[in-house]
């Protein structure tokens, strides 16, 4: 079960990695902002995984969560700064 986890862990680390291509040369910046919040997203599965894998779940997945909230935050940060140009107001 062990190799189970790595073999998936390993196939999002390399999907992980084609959306770092996506977000360092997208078209457009709204592109590049998906695939930013793409690679938090598949960073918060692989928190779980790994979880899983050392035997601890329920603390990864409070450190998942917290991430999960982070991302989900900075995302309408940007996606707000980019649309008005100022965060706040």
């Amino acid at each position: 079960m062990i190799e189970v986890f790595l073999a998936i862990a390993l196939l999002i680390a390399l999907t992980i990695l084609l959306s770092l291509y996506r977000a360092a040369l997208g078209p457009g910046v709204f592109n590049r902002v998906a695939a930013i919040n793409v690679i938090g997203t598949k960073t918060i599965v692989l928190l779980v995984i790994i979880g899983f894998y050392f035997g601890q779940p329920w603390f990864f997945i409070d450190i998942a969560l917290l991430y999960a909230v982070l991302n989900f935050i900075g995302t309408l940060a940007f996606a707000k700064y980019l649309e008005r140009g100022e965060v706040w107001s």
